[in-house]
């Protein structure tokens, strides 16, 4: 009897469903299910996508707490926190609404953890492919200009070497990650910011300044995190572009994606190729290109594998073959021209990382491995010089460790420890038979690095330290970092962060660049004894999210100071004896200032209108004032050259349809300085450049041809008024450094792009 009571009872008790997480994503207002939105698990990366219905299911979750982030197109992101367990199944409901001002991104270029970035102690900028569409970019050189102090120069009107100035500092003064690892080296950054194709980022997380410890002393100036594709849902995509520059020369852009994901979630991959030819550019018709010839092939990955529920493998891997080429007569053998430079690329990078959690995910280790090798075939000559060939090769490692405890009680509040070991090292050989050059550098630095984010019910403080061993340096570099940030609400955040770094005396991307200037090679070397530059900075900021009736609306304020001792500069002392290059020294100055503001701003109405606004007012100047020609009648300058006192950007986008779109953007350029060296004009002197507002439209119309496929067609024009350099250099004895403002002309595009 009892035996029988045993059955019945179990046959009448619900069965358990636990470790499940099921969900219904809708649209607001509508109500109607939103199919093919994605959703992700934060904590350990899984996902998954809704149904046709719009629902979703998770399976064999492990008990814990977890935070659950909905991403769909043309919908703001929405992040929830749920309880799982073993006993119970978790049913979500999601209501979508259409996006406006996206605030809340998860990111990670915080303090190397994933946080809200509402939540983070320094501020991060964020850059999706949403901004990617709006602007017409396909690599991230034409993208970083769209973010407040942030600007992207073209450094040499024969090769387009393009430069990132974050704070008005250059570019050497900043890091670019690729995952959060530092592979970009020295020659990689000559080129590296064309190279990257938009098409294999999945953000772009942007911090001025040096808030963010855990990545590197040497970003003094800021750290552009550069964040790959990560497969979560089956998709693909196909884009072509054709591209007509000012009715003279064309460009070729194609670019694929495809994401596959099992069923279960366990692993994933996600591709991408990119293909970009350009025709070189002549704007003055003296037969000398302004933009050079270009032809890139880029083919990359990136996928995952889980052994366990707590456990994750990733890999990713790109590779970039790039020839480029500028000056005259491009049917000709390069010693066969007046000018000259040529470059022949070969990149492989790839990284392996291993993520296993501990304690229901309360604790995390990250063991990681990345690397990346560059062959370079280059020509850097003029006047027919059979002698200006060279080759280099470039290898970069990174290796490491990282551990992330969270503590529910740390001496006054709960806290989420960090803190790691790294090694980095970089072998670069560069030969130049012709000048002379056979530069050997192996720079190998170990890292320490540890911090403690102490979260409180308005205030969240973050202090850190970071421990750099560089062998070009004798001592230890110690560099702490303090950041404050103060929430009394959501719509209310106010930061203050202090961190110092350091530059260390060796050759960085300009030095491995040889521009034409007078019809000879000008060359940076570096002069005996040079120190290292180290900095302190500070910055304060108040970000305020309101409404304006229907309007959402946010606003942030940041102001910026940044001090430099044993400032580099470059000077010229003359031509070498046996080459007749110009050589370009790099000395330590006494020291400079570089402070200003930030302002950004955003409104939003659904998607019937949406305008953000960037604005940067800076003054960038030398505490003593330092010789950059070798000419003695050319006065001293205390400012700093190449850096306007204000520019900004403005991005506006409508949907006044629901298959139609467009946008307009616009990038502005105050005036500046700029060194114009002797050769097509008689004597060096410091140029005045006028200011430049560069405007650009795009139109879109998606044509749904079935439930699971859409078809855009797309076209506009970029710099629509040509606002570009009027006062060029001509012929062979140009200045190729005298190149400023808008890096392209006006650029007629028409494309199209298939989905799902």
């Amino acid at each position: 009897m009892g035996l029988l009571c045993s059955l019945v009872s179990m046959a009448t008790e619900p069965v358990k469903e636990g470790n499940i997480i099921t969900g219904h994503v809708i649209e607001k207002g509508s109500e109607n299910s939103l199919p093919y939105a994605t959703v992700l698990i934060v904590e350990t990366g899984e996902g998954t996508v809704t149904d046709a219905e719009g629902y979703f299911r998770f399976k064999g979750i492990p008990a814990g707490n977890y935070t659950l982030k909905v991403q769909s197109i043309g919908y703001n992101t929405q992040t929830k926190r749920i309880t799982v367990g073993k006993d119970f199944t978790v049913d979500m409901h999601f209501v979508m609404e259409e996006e406006t001002i996206m605030t809340d991104e998860v990111v990670v270029s915080a303090n190397r953890n994933e946080t809200s970035r509402k939540v983070a102690p320094v501020v991060v900028n964020v850059m999706s492919n949403k901004l990617f569409e709006t602007v017409n970019s396909n690599n991230l050189a034409k993208s970083l200009s769209y973010q407040s102090g942030l600007r992207v120069e073209n450094n040499c009107q024969n090769c387009g070497f393009p430069q990132v100035r974050i704070n008005g500092l250059e570019g050497p003064y900043s890091q670019i990650l690729i995952n959060s690892r530092p592979v970009m080296s020295a020659l990689s950054g000559v080129y590296g910011l064309e190279q990257i194709p938009t098409n294999m980022i999945e953000r772009v997380e942007v911090v001025r300044g040096g808030g963010s410890a855990l990545f590197g002393a040497n970003a003094v100036g800021g750290t552009i995190n550069i964040i790959t594709k990560d497969p979560v849902s089956n998709s693909f995509q196909v884009a072509s572009t054709m591209s007509n520059l000012n009715g003279k020369v064309w460009e070729q852009y194609m670019g694929a994606n495809a994401s596959l994901v099992s069923s279960d979630n366990s692993y994933g991959i996600a591709l991408y190729q990119s293909y970009r030819n350009r025709n070189p550019y002549d704007a003055d018709g003296d037969g000398f290109s302004e933009l050079g010839k270009l032809n890139m092939n880029t083919f990359g990955l990136r996928s995952y594998y889980r052994p366990t529920q707590f456990s994750r493998i990733s890999l990713e891997y790109h590779t970039t073959n790039e020839f480029r080429r500028g000056g005259n007569k491009f049917d000709l053998q390069p010693h066969e021209t007046d000018i000259t430079e040529q470059t022949k690329h070969i990149i492989n990078s790839g990284g392996l990382t291993y993520d296993v959690f501990f304690n229901e995910y309360r604790h995390k280790l990250s063991v990681y491995g990345s690397a990346q090798h560059i062959d370079r075939n280059s020509y850097y000559g003029a006047e027919e010089n059979p002698n200006a060939y060279g080759r280099t090769k470039d290898l970069t490692a990174v290796g490491g460790a990282m551990y992330v405890g969270n503590m529910d009680d740390c001496l006054f509040s709960p806290a989420t420890f960090t803190g790691g070991l790294e090694y980095n090292y970089n072998s670069l050989h560069d030969v130049m038979t012709g000048y002379n050059r056979d530069l050997r550098q192996n720079v190998r630095i170990i890292s320490g690095f540890a911090q403690n984010e102490w979260k409180m019910n308005y205030f969240t403080l973050l202090a850190g330290f970071r421990l750099d061993k560089h062998n070009l340096i004798d001592n230890v570099i110690f560099s702490p970092r303090v950041n404050l940030l103060w929430k009394p609400s959501d719509k209310l955040q106010g930061r203050l962060t202090w961190s110092t770094g350091f530059r260390a005396p060796q050759a960085y991307d300009e030095d491995l660049h040889v521009a034409a200037v007078g019809g000879e090679a000008m060359i940076i070397r570096l002069a005996d004894g040079l120190k290292p530059e180290r900095s302190n900075s500070f910055s304060g900021s108040v970000d305020w999210s309101f409404n304006i009736g229907h309007f959402q609306s946010d606003l942030l304020v940041e102001g910026f100071y940044t001090s430099l001792n044993d400032v580099f500069y470059l000077t010229g002392i003359g031509k070498d004896a046996d080459t007749g290059a110009e050589i370009q020294e790099r000395r330590n100055g006494y020291g400079a200032r570089v402070y200003g503001a930030n302002i950004d701003y955003k409104i939003a109405h659904g998607r019937e209108a949406q305008l953000q606004l960037g604005f940067t007012l800076q003054r960038s100047r030398y505490t003593e004032a330092v010789s950059w020609s070798k000419d003695a009648d050319v006065a001293p300058i205390k400012r700093m050259p190449r850096t306007p006192d204000y520019y900004g950007y403005f991005t506006f986008t409508s949907a006044p349809l629901k298959n139609f779109d467009f946008s307009l953007s616009g990038i502005y350029t105050g005036p500046m300085v700029v060194p114009h060296f002797a050769g097509y004009i008689e004597k060096d002197r410091l140029e005045h450049t006028p200011n430049f507002m560069e405007l650009n439209l795009k139109l879109n119309y998606t044509f749904v041809l079935n439930d699971h496929l859409k078809l855009q067609v797309n076209g506009g024009v970029q710099n629509m008024f040509n606002a570009f350099q009027k006062d060029l250099d001509k012929g062979a004895l140009r200045d190729s450094k005298y190149f400023y403002g808008p890096t392209q002309p006006r650029t007629y595009f028409i494309g199209i792009k298939i989905f799902n």
